[in-house]
């Protein structure tokens, strides 16, 4: 399973690209900003979009990908969500007011399948597993695990405090890497638990969960702020235990 960082910033401008992982060829962890970068043939292999939560920075490039490359496609994307999460976009986006439902047209073949999941219940696809995990957010959440049968990475999405997504993570026997978000600097901790959001101390009452000695990488930093947010990390924890900023490009192996 190879994992290639689209977009990894908490906003845009210089550069930056919002939330989204491409897993091999053929899915698609959340659909921000960075899924622009793709080329049509790219589009086009995009099988399977898996939401963590409605929010736009998240969702941005659903609606564009469907409208670009679906007639192209022999057959539906299917995206995955909790049922209260795909109710949001069919209400709030695919509604014919800002944009086609596209799981009702093209009529003969229609460019959208919404697939309901649940928390903790795998999705099997070609031998790699998606697994939703609990977030803790302003709106209904999720985190995911990916799971390649070799390896695993556990990705928070957007949360504030998690104590179940860490007694996952603990339980998982083959976890490689960790991406959990931190999207404010210190002194903005107040906007970050009302937002819920992890900010740098916040996040080190996080990472003190996880019992599990594997990297862990810092995503969803605000822009401009990205310096500050790590710094203030690592005057936090010890060099030994400091996470890495998570980068557009970075590309694991699972």
């Amino acid at each position: 399973m190879k994992i290639t960082v689209l977009g990894c910033s908490g906003g845009i401008g210089g550069g930056r690209q919002t939330t989204s992982l491409l897993v091999d060829d053929d899915i698609l962890i959340d659909a921000g900003s960075g899924v622009i970068g793709l080329s049509l043939e790219q589009l086009v292999a995009i099988d399977h979009v898996f939401i963590t939560h409605s929010h736009l920075d998240h969702i941005l490039a659903l609606p564009l990908l469907l409208d670009s490359v679906g007639a192209m496609r022999d057959r539906p994307v299917t995206v995955y969500a909790i049922d209260s999460v795909l109710t949001i976009l069919r209400q709030h986006i695919f509604n014919w007011l800002v944009w086609p439902d596209f799981s009702e047209v093209p009529a003969e073949r229609p460019y959208l399948r919404y697939a309901a999941i649940e928390a903790y219940q795998p999705v099997a696809l070609a031998g790699r597993v998606v697994t939703a995990l609990p977030a803790n957010h302003t709106v209904p959440a999720v985190g995911y695990l990916l799971d390649s049968g070799a390896g695993s990475m556990v990705f928070s999405g957007d949360t504030g405090p998690n104590a179940a997504l860490w007694d996952h993570a603990n339980h998982v026997g083959n976890l490689k890497a960790v991406i959990v978000e931190t999207a404010f600097p210190q002194d903005e901790h107040s906007l970050a638990e009302i937002s819920k959001h992890l900010a740098p101390q916040s996040l080190v009452a996080e990472l003190a969960q996880l019992q599990q000695d594997v990297p862990v990488y810092i995503t969803h930093l605000k822009p401009g702020r990205e310096q500050a947010i790590m710094g203030e990390i690592g005057e936090l924890l010890t060099p030994g235990n400091m996470p890495q900023q998570l980068m557009p490009g970075q590309t694991f192996f699972l």
